[in-house]
């Protein structure tokens, strides 16, 4: 039986006598396999979740909460959101909500893989408000990197890393929705990317601009053709003019201290 071993490691015997048959992926229908093409329109979003954690020796009922975080290829608007599990039932009202809150057209929802987006329920909310819906490719990384980018730059940095208890969804989803996502959207600057093509054709993207997603939106020509109906864009100048960009910023971490203090106290 040992030299049987021996022999199984020689490289005649794996050329003879050895067959590999490659895993079959499963094919779902729903979404198709491209990358986005907005061609300098708002309305393309790229969505991934961050879960926070786990607790240690809790069991299977001592899942963290998940954030589902949303943002424009075009322009980083961004909007966040809470959830406590990412089963469909839960996932479809946040989603609804999050979409809600964006002040212009969807017209392209993009995701990885993941069952959480990829299912019967999404589709058809997307059906109905005319969303297309694409997935990222096999070996193509960088299909959903803008979102990636943000889950630490924007989620991590803010929240962290440390278990978080489903209970507090509700409770994180307000501050988003209240506090983060305006100071994101109307008050914090962030890179914005330009392609260039240098004397051998080559395109290079380059990042001197900062600016708001609201300053990028009003750069657009004719900005106000892709608003939501019954918004205008001096309603979007009023929201953003009643703080100042360092109050804005003071009072969303004014609001993020008061959550962590309740979630200190519910823990």
């Amino acid at each position: 039986m040992a030299h049987l071993y021996n022999l199984r490691k020689s490289q005649r015997y794996r050329e003879r006598r050895l067959n590999y048959v490659k895993t079959r992926p499963p094919t779902v229908s729903i979404g198709e396999r491209r990358k986005p093409d907005p061609q300098g329109q708002p309305g393309y979003l790229r969505l991934d979740t961050v879960h926070q954690g786990d607790q240690a020796g809790g069991g299977a009922g001592a899942k963290g909460v998940y954030h589902i975080n949303a943002v424009d290829e075009v322009l980083q608007w961004q909007v966040v959101g809470s959830t406590p599990r990412i089963s469909e039932a839960y996932l479809e009202p946040v989603l609804r909500a999050m979409l809600c809150q964006f002040p212009f057209r969807i017209k392209g929802f993009h995701t990885d893989n993941g069952t959480e987006f990829i299912n019967r329920t999404v589709a058809e909310l997307l059906n109905k408000l005319l969303i297309e819906q694409t997935k990222s490719r096999p070996r193509q990384s960088g299909d959903n990197g803008l979102v990636e980018t943000k889950n630490g730059a924007v989620i991590r940095k803010h929240i962290g890393y440390g278990y978080i208890d489903a209970g507090h969804a509700d409770r994180i989803n307000s501050f988003y929705r209240e506090f983060l996502n305006p100071y994101l959207n109307y008050h914090r600057p962030c890179a914005q990317a330009d392609v260039e093509i240098d004397e051998k054709g080559r395109k290079r993207i380059r990042y001197k601009r900062y600016q708001t997603p609201l300053e990028t939106l009003l750069g657009l020509d004719k900005p106000a053709q892709y608003l939501r109906q019954g918004l205008s864009i001096n309603a979007l100048k009023r929201i953003a003019g009643a703080l100042s960009d360092t109050e804005a910023a003071q009072r969303m971490q004014q609001e993020k201290a008061k959550l962590f203090g309740q979630l200190r106290l519910t823990a």
